[in-house]
């Protein structure tokens, strides 16, 4: 699968500030970049630091009166579907050290308030099979209402008013996982077919020794999904963060499928 993804995005400032994008596709082994291009019109130099768990990369920019940047790629998805039924469990305890931070409950994603759900709800199931069962629970219990969420809400709080969009879907569907004891990160990526045209998100499955990208939405499959960064959750995977205050102006993303 080959996307082609377009981004625009204008914002104004009402002081400067330096800001932290997140807009560029990983160039990682199931994912290739045939081209990409990525413009941001400031009076000061631009400098790229590496990701989280070194995928992808961020982009420190320091804004006087907005931020103006424009982003192209084509990417070209290799990646085969796996059906997660098949895939087994990895112990707690045989997990290196840099899955661990995907075990533990994070800022949006409260797994230790969900584990009791779990046990009671998904008794007898483990590994691939825990996690289809889980993303098909999010997906079918949850309704998409674009616009609905703000950046306040958490994985908890999803649970309980059951709506939200894809970022809602993701930290639900992750801290689930975390309380089955199955390592689990949100992923910032790009996919065609997102309703409404947006940066979205996803979530990632640490299943047989191998990270699974699972998109509870339904909106988007593994095979064409284009990471962007990952992270614990929203914190880590924004596409902007603002050390100060930003209005916003235009934001436009297009991805478009190419064979």
């Amino acid at each position: 699968m080959r996307l082609s993804i377009e981004v625009a995005l204008d914002y104004s400032l009402t002081s400067p500030a330096d800001i932290l994008l997140q807009i560029e596709a990983a160039a990682t082994p199931d994912q290739r970049l045939e081209h990409q291009s990525l413009t941001i019109w400031s009076d000061h130099p631009v400098t790229a630091v590496r990701g989280e768990d070194g995928i992808g990369q961020r982009c420190w920019v320091r804004a006087d009166h907005g931020l103006v940047a424009r982003y192209e790629a084509v990417v070209a998805i290799e990646r085969p579907v796996l059906r997660l039924e098949g895939l087994a469990a990895t112990s707690a305890r045989a997990l290196s050290g840099d899955l661990i931070p995907y075990l533990l409950p994070s800022r949006y994603c409260e797994s230790d308030r969900l584990e009791g759900f779990v046990r009671q709800r998904f008794s007898g199931l483990s590994g691939g099979t825990m996690a289809a069962a889980l993303a098909d629970w999010v997906q079918t219990r949850l309704t998409y209402q674009a616009g609905s969420s703000s950046g306040t809400i958490t994985a908890l709080d999803t649970f309980g008013m059951r709506s939200g969009v894809c970022r809602d879907y993701a930290h639900l569907l992750v801290a689930l996982a975390r309380a089955a004891e199955i390592p689990a990160r949100c992923v910032a990526a790009y996919a065609p077919g997102v309703d409404p045209p947006d940066f979205h998100a996803v979530a990632e499955l640490w299943l047989e020794g191998g990270w699974h990208l699972v998109d509870a939405t339904g909106m988007a499959h593994a095979d064409e999904i284009a990471r962007v960064c990952v992270g614990r959750d929203a914190t880590d995977i924004a596409f902007m963060t603002v050390f100060g205050e930003a209005r916003f102006c235009d934001q436009r993303v297009t991805v478009r499928r190419l064979d």
